[in-house]
């Protein structure tokens, strides 16, 4: 069987991560990310599960994920994922998006998944740009030419639709982003809210696709990834922001990000160099 080839480059121009699967085989469980993330899919074929829709993906698909959206997807093929991607920060998309078309609004991008030869000749450009360590005015077109060409085309003002127990769902999501690193139990959760369990693990994984305890784990990487990135040491950012067990740590660092967090603070101590 193909190995599995996992390529990430940090760069320091655009602020952006780019990264490149290659013959992998693995699922990646329901789990979302703070950022945007922009994927084109080489070859392979996969089912995708976001935001409570279904997809099937073929080579060609574009992939994009705001923020906070839930997905899963498995090989649906018998064969590989050969995959391409870029990781944006709020941050960076905002600045990018003001500089293409003037506004000042974070995007919601949709639909998740789209065929558009244009923006993926444009994200394959940039893409190999990035990983080459390009240091021409050219990528940093290429980054404005995609971000316009989104916006235009699958861009969409945010919109905040109410669901049931909004406000308790928002204080649960609070009370995690404040205390991620503590060991935090289903009851606190509900003591939080007001609410009962099932009441809670309801309303919570339909308004944010993930149970509250993935909303936890994936915080916790989340927060991971920054201290890595400052060169922190893989044992100690897992203690820093809450995992007990190393392994379990590296296993689902593993798991949803493709690559090990000593792998990914390599990225970043490269580039420092």
């Amino acid at each position: 069987m193909k190995k599995e080839l996992r390529t990430v480059v940090y760069d320091e121009d655009l602020h952006i991560e780019a990264y490149r699967f290659e013959g992998f085989v693995r699922p990646f469980p329901n789990h979302f990310h703070e950022y945007y993330v922009i994927g084109y899919l080489e070859s392979g074929q996969r089912a995708l599960s976001c935001m409570e829709q279904e997809y099937s993906l073929r080579p060609g698909n574009i992939l994009l994920f705001n923020p906070g959206d839930s997905h899963a997807c498995a090989q649906s093929d018998g064969g590989t994922l050969d995959y391409r991607g870029l990781n944006l920060s709020k941050e960076v998309l905002l600045d990018w998006v003001e500089a293409a078309d003037g506004a000042q609004e974070l995007p919601v991008f949709s639909p998740h998944v789209i065929l558009d030869t244009e923006t993926a000749s444009c994200l394959r450009t940039l893409h190999e740009l990035v990983m080459s360590g390009s240091q021409g005015p050219e990528k940093e077109e290429s980054l404005l030419l995609l971000i316009s060409l989104l916006m235009q085309k699958y861009g969409q003002s945010p919109s905040r639709p109410l669901f049931q127990h909004q406000t308790e769902v928002e204080a649960v999501c609070a009370f995690i982003q404040d205390r991620y690193a503590e060991h935090i139990s289903l009851d606190q959760l509900c003591r939080c809210a007001g609410l009962s369990r099932s009441t809670l693990l309801r309303a919570f994984t339909r308004a944010k696709g993930v149970t509250p305890y993935r909303y936890l784990e994936n915080v916790r990487i989340g927060e991971a990834k920054k201290l890595l990135e400052q060169g922190i040491s893989p044992v100690e950012a897992a203690l820093l922001v809450g995992f007990s067990d190393q392994s379990h740590f590296t296993n689902y660092f593993d798991r949803f990000l493709g690559l090990s967090p000593g792998s990914y603070r390599d990225i970043f101590s490269e580039t420092k160099k």
